[in-house]
């Protein structure tokens, strides 16, 4: 059902979507005249970099890697192709379903591990987009700058769910475990940590705790609907976040199985390591707050993240968590939803990422938009050339009318 919903049906979903509109995206965008050039017709012109990069991770390897591919072929890009080599099985897929449908003059796949990406990231390429870290971000816009090429990074970050007093408790920790624990937590979007009011905690906690086992049974390890660690780095990695609070669900693990189990970990430390970094895996910390106030300064420590949740009935509240904080997406009520919406641009801002995509979105982030003023002989102004003399009325006229 994941693999499907997040992996295969989006890019069906995403091909479809650009078959359907691409007439429409590629026409000449025909925009308002202005007095200096009434009598020319002015345009904006899609044309395609040329040749694009596109590197993509390991946790949605297929999704990551056809949604950006799809827009830079409307585009009418020629694409090299790097899929994680962490995610082999995929990657070979991709490879050779690519090599199937596509010339390699047209699109290439180049597999491979980080060794190789630092290959291609030191050729010249007119677009470059990444899905990753940003630690490999900052690598891979240094190398672009050398070139000057134009960049798409999408990044993570630690994204807070907000849960206000006024909440419907049930829906609220269904939706937060089914975002946290999708893909086993390997999600850049997913919520990283919960900021829950103190009227409503030990209430949502209990919840949380209900449906957790709703979900996955008393022994998640026997569930066939929850997922394993993508290897045992990241593994280890997410082990050592087990001893940074009270664990009130979970904390099973088993290292031969790759397996985490879905854990909810309370907390009030803002200096454990468990904050200082992307969980990116199945452990949910979980923090209390009394105002506004508190959120604001919880969530300046880890600034611009990419996704943002709220939970709330108060629209005065939620307008405020939304309009006090910067974020690159979210939801209200909802959690990782919102990235369905191919009409909605999706992208970080700081070091969540730079520039969106989704839709006709990645046709824009493939594109350069030429812009053309169009007129005939038939009508000059004259008094646009020199001298001068006291013509600046005249352009005063035209400018401000």
């Amino acid at each position: 059902f994941e693999s499907y919903g997040s992996e295969i049906g989006l890019v069906l979903l995403e091909i479809n979507f650009a078959i359907k509109n691409l007439n429409k995206w590629i026409k000449w965008k025909k925009v308002k005249k202005t007095p200096l050039l009434f009598s020319a017709k002015n345009y904006i012109i899609s044309e395609p970099f040329g040749v694009a990069l596109i590197i993509s991770p390991w946790n949605f390897p297929f999704q990551l890697t056809f949604l950006p591919l799809v827009g830079a072929i409307a585009a009418g890009n020629c694409c090299v192709v790097k899929p994680s080599e962490t995610t082999v099985a995929t990657s070979g897929i991709i490879s050779r379903l690519l090599s199937e449908a596509f010339d390699k003059e047209h699109i290439a796949v180049v597999e491979g591990g980080p060794e190789i990406a630092g290959e291609l990231l030191e050729q010249k390429f007119d677009k470059i987009f990444f899905t990753g870290s940003s630690a490999v971000g900052k690598i891979v816009m240094e190398k672009a700058a050398r070139n000057l090429t134009p960049v798409t990074l999408e990044m993570g970050g630690k994204s807070p769910c907000i849960v206000d007093k006024n909440i419907n408790v049930d829906i609220t920790a269904k939706n937060i475990l089914w975002g946290k624990f999708f893909n086993t937590g390997q999600t850049c979007i997913a919520p990283d940590y919960l900021l829950v009011h103190s009227q409503i905690k030990q209430e949502l906690e209990a919840a949380l705790i209900k449906w957790l086992r709703v979900f996955f049974g008393p022994d998640p390890s026997q569930s066939p609907d929850y997922g394993r660690i993508i290897n045992k780095k990241h593994y280890r990695r997410l082990v050592n976040f087990l001893n940074e609070g009270n664990i009130i669900a979970g904390g099973q693990f088993n290292e031969d199985d790759l397996y985490i189990a879905p854990t909810i970990i309370e907390t009030s430390d803002l200096d454990a390591a468990v904050m200082q970094e992307e969980i990116f895996g199945p452990i949910l910390p979980v923090f209390e707050y009394r105002s506004s106030a508190e959120v604001g300064e919880i969530i300046a420590r880890n600034p611009d993240p990419l996704s943002f949740f709220i939970f709330s009935s108060d629209s005065g509240a939620i307008d405020k968590f939304i309009n006090d904080n910067s974020f690159g997406g979210g939801s209200v009520n909802d959690t990782l939803l919102y990235y369905v919406n191919q009409n909605l641009p999706f992208g970080g801002r700081g070091k969540s990422g730079i520039g969106s995509y989704r839709g006709k979105h990645t046709f824009d982030a493939f594109s350069h938009k030429k812009t053309i003023s169009r007129k005939g002989f038939h009508f000059d102004f004259n008094f646009k050339y020199p001298p001068y003399r006291n013509k600046h009325r005249l352009l005063k006229k035209f400018l401000f009318r």
